[in-house]
C-alpha cells in the first residue's frame, strides 16, 4: 500500500496582531495622539506554538470558541497571513474563507467565475468547459448575467463553493463556509466535499457545527485561546470540547 503523503505541516506557528487602543492618558496625550493619527497600540497572540500534521485524503475539522484562533489558523496555511515557525503544503490551496475568494463585486456572475478561476489557475478554455458545471451546482442559472453585489449572503456561498470545487483543489480550506444558505444546499455541499476527499483531497474545515464535524470529519483538531489542545478522534474531541475540560 503506498504511503500517503503529507499534505499540510504545520511546525511550531505563532501568530500576534498588533491592535489599537485606549489606555488613560493626559488631555496633551490625547491631542498628541489625535493630531499625530499615532495611536497607543498592544500585541495580541492569536496563535501559540501550533503544531500538526494532515495526510492527503483526510478531513479535519477545526473546533474552539470564537477568538480561539480556528480562522487565523486557516489564514496562515492559506498564505494570507505571515507568522513564526514553518507550514509547509503540498498541493494547489483553495481556501473559502467566509465568502471570500476574490470575487468582483461590480462584475457579472459569469465574469467572476472566469475571473475566479484563472485566479485558481484554470485556463479560459477550462474555464469554459466547466462553466455549466459551476452555474448549474449554483443553482442561479437565472443570475449569470447579474453583478454580484447584488448577491444576498446565501447565493454569494453557493457560487464561491461551486467555484472553488471546480478548480481542482488538493488542499482545501473551509471556514464557517455552510454557516450560510439553505439545508438541501450544504447537503449536497457536504456529498461533494466527501467525493474530493475519497479522490484524496484534503480537506480543512473551522466551523460551530459540531454535528457536522463529528458526522463527516476524519479527525478534530480543538483550540483554545490560540492554542491546539487536542487532536484527536472527533467524538472524543467534541466531548472535551463540550465538557470544557481543557479549561
Amino acid at each position: 500500500m503506498n504511503q500517503k503523503i503529507e499534505r499540510v505541516i504545520v511546525e511550531d506557528v505563532s501568530k500576534k496582531f498588533q491592535i489599537g487602543f485606549k489606555k488613560n492618558q493626559s488631555v496633551l496625550a490625547c491631542l498628541t495622539s489625535l493630531v499625530s493619527g499615532i495611536e497607543p497600540r498592544r500585541s495580541i497572540q492569536v496563535l501559540k506554538g501550533v503544531s500538526f500534521k494532515i495526510r492527503e485524503g483526510e478531513m479535519v475539522g477545526i473546533i474552539g470558541e470564537n477568538g480561539s484562533g480556528k480562522s487565523t489558523l486557516l489564514r496562515a496555511i492559506a498564505g494570507i497571513y505571515n507568522f513564526k515557525g514553518k507550514i509547509i503544503t503540498r498541493g494547489k490551496i483553495i481556501s473559502l474563507i467566509g465568502l471570500d475568494i476574490g470575487m468582483q463585486s461590480r462584475l457579472t456572475m459569469k465574469d467572476n467565475i472566469y475571473f475566479c478561476c484563472t485566479l485558481f489557475g484554470l485556463s479560459i478554455k477550462e474555464v469554459s468547459q466547466r462553466f455549466n458545471s459551476i452555474v448549474e451546482f449554483s443553482e442561479l442559472r437565472e443570475f449569470v448575467n447579474t453583478k454580484v453585489y447584488q448577491f444576498s449572503s446565501g447565493m454569494l456561498q453557493r457560487l464561491a463553493f461551486s467555484i472553488a470545487i471546480h478548480c481542482n483543489p488538493e488542499i482545501l480550506l473551509l471556514d464557517e463556509v455552510f454557516e450560510v444558505g439553505d439545508e438541501k444546499f450544504r447537503e449536497k455541499s457536504t456529498k461533494k466535499i466527501k467525493g474530493l476527499v475519497k479522490r484524496g483531497v484534503t480537506v480543512l474545515l473551522a466551523s460551530h457545527n459540531l454535528k457536522l464535524i463529528e458526522d463527516h470529519c476524519d479527525q478534530v483538531i480543538l483550540m483554545e485561546r490560540g492554542s491546539l489542545v487536542k487532536i484527536g478522534n472527533p467524538r472524543e474531541i467534541i466531548n472535551i470540547y463540550l465538557k470544557k475540560e481543557f479549561k
